[in-house]
């Protein structure tokens, strides 16, 4: 694992085979993934690092702010399907339960009103910045 501890908090105990699956889904990034990394790169937002394809524990999240526990999802229209709305939502309550903040977004969110996107995700991480002061 190249000096990284799965130990390491905020990976909240994370096992080799998730950081595994996390690079190569790094390399294999979906196009909504491609737009909305470009607005999260480089500390874009409110000066906040986002770490892509993140293991954390079981999962993995799409985008995910150490500072402010912030984890992002863009979910295709896979998602849509009952069974697997079901699955997000208690995975969104495990990851709650670690303190972490979820926000989903859909495909055509991230296609079609990227800007009012961004604004969102600023709205939320600023009041987490402010709940962290």
């Amino acid at each position: 694992m190249k000096g990284v501890s799965v130990e390491y908090p905020m990976y909240f105990g994370a096992k080799p085979a998730i950081f595994k699956l996390a690079r190569e889904l790094r390399k294999a990034e979906t196009k909504t993934e491609k737009i909305l990394w470009s607005k999260l790169n480089r500390n874009q937002i409110l000066g906040l690092q986002f770490r892509r394809q993140h293991p954390i524990n079981i999962f993995i999240a799409d985008f995910y702010s150490v500072r402010i526990k912030l984890l992002i999802e863009v979910d295709g229209n896979i998602h849509e399907i009952t069974e697997n709305k079901e699955h997000d939502q208690g995975r969104s309550e495990i990851l709650n339960d670690f303190g972490i903040t979820v926000i989903r977004f859909t495909n055509e969110q991230i296609l079609e009103e990227i800007d009012s996107t961004v604004e969102h995700i600023k709205s939320i991480a600023q009041k987490l910045l402010s709940n962290a002061i």
